[in-house]
């Protein structure tokens, strides 16, 4: 597969997804079964044939570079392609490390994956689903330790969103449009109503997702972010949101889409306010997607589509 004497080979290649999939030299070699020193020089001889600088190196570890993050791009593409090879020709196992996500806390995202998942049809596989911060959605995707993100913006944050992925290198791809929803549990007096107003949700405890150090009002994965509350809590994950929404009749404001398998006990009922929620997913500009994102969005548009909303892209 080498190019002459002085081109890439696939086993690099291999080398360096595992480097920077692991963060480090000496890992990524113990997983490969191979010696840190020939790690080591594979890496500093991709380094000279390409005439770019990959890796930051620390005490710590290894950091992609700019360059780096989108060579990796390449890279996987291009050993993806040879995985498909072998399993269409010489009847190879599927590679194991096929997709990372990192999403806001939606169950359509979740929906989505699992079907994803069943249809992959591989005997061993590992794929990864992070719902995360916002601003970590971003890194994830900057750094490729995800493929694809998934979060939403409006009119509120657009321009800070979009300018933090311009400087990311990343793109913004709307995926469908969506009226505000509050989501309570069934047991909740409110969930009787075809519809409620922001009077009405006053003296319920108002519950958001913790956005960490980065707790800017941009940030926030709810809107009207800005608004008081009179009772607020603030949570890390939708377990411990949906549970509060069961103990204490909690609220929080979402799209309105919400999975029946997946959290039967709460519902969704529309907010009168005049504002619209963009969902989209998030990648590298320049660099293409892997089959396997692709065949998750494939499945989260369709995922999208079973509850009747329209489709953006």
């Amino acid at each position: 597969m080498a190019r002459g004497s002085n081109g890439i080979t696939l086993q690099q290649l291999v080398y360096f997804i595992e480097v920077a999939a692991e963060g480090s030299i000496s890992a990524a070699a113990d997983l490969l079964y191979v010696s840190q020193p020939t790690m080591s020089s594979a890496m500093k001889d991709l380094e000279a044939r390409i005439g770019r600088t990959l890796f930051l190196r620390s005490a710590r570890g290894v950091t992609l570079t700019t360059e780096g993050a989108e060579f990796l791009g390449y890279a996987r593409q291009v050993t993806e392609q040879v995985a498909l090879l072998e399993q269409r020709y010489l009847g190879r196992a599927p590679s194991r490390r096929l997709l990372g996500v990192s999403a806001q806390h939606y169950s359509f995202v979740v929906d989505a994956f699992v079907r994803m998942v069943k249809g992959s049809n591989a005997a061993e596989y590992e794929f990864s689903l992070r719902e995360t911060r916002t601003w970590e959605i971003i890194e994830d995707v900057r750094t490729l330790r995800s493929e694809l993100g998934i979060l939403y913006r409006n009119d509120f944050n657009r321009n800070v969103i979009d300018k933090l992925l311009r400087d990311s290198g990343l793109a913004f791809h709307p995926l469908f449009l969506a009226d505000p929803h509050i989501f309570i549990s069934r047991k909740n007096p409110l969930a009787s109503r075809d519809h409620v107003t922001l009077d009405d949700l006053a003296d319920l405890p108002r519950l958001t997702f913790d956005q960490g150090a980065n707790n800017s009002f941009y940030f926030a994965e709810e809107i009207l972010s800005t608004l008081s509350s009179k009772q607020e809590i603030r949570v890390a994950d939708r377990a411990t949101i949906f549970n509060l929404m069961i103990g204490l009749d909690g609220y929080t404001i979402s799209t309105g889409i919400i999975s029946d398998d997946l959290d039967p006990e709460i519902v969704a009922i529309p907010l009168d306010i005049d504002e619209r929620i963009e969902i989209g997913w998030i990648d590298h500009s320049a660099i293409p997607l892997t089959e396997q994102a692709q065949r998750y969005l494939e499945e989260l548009r369709a995922v999208v589509a079973g509850f009747g909303v329209e489709l953006l892209g």
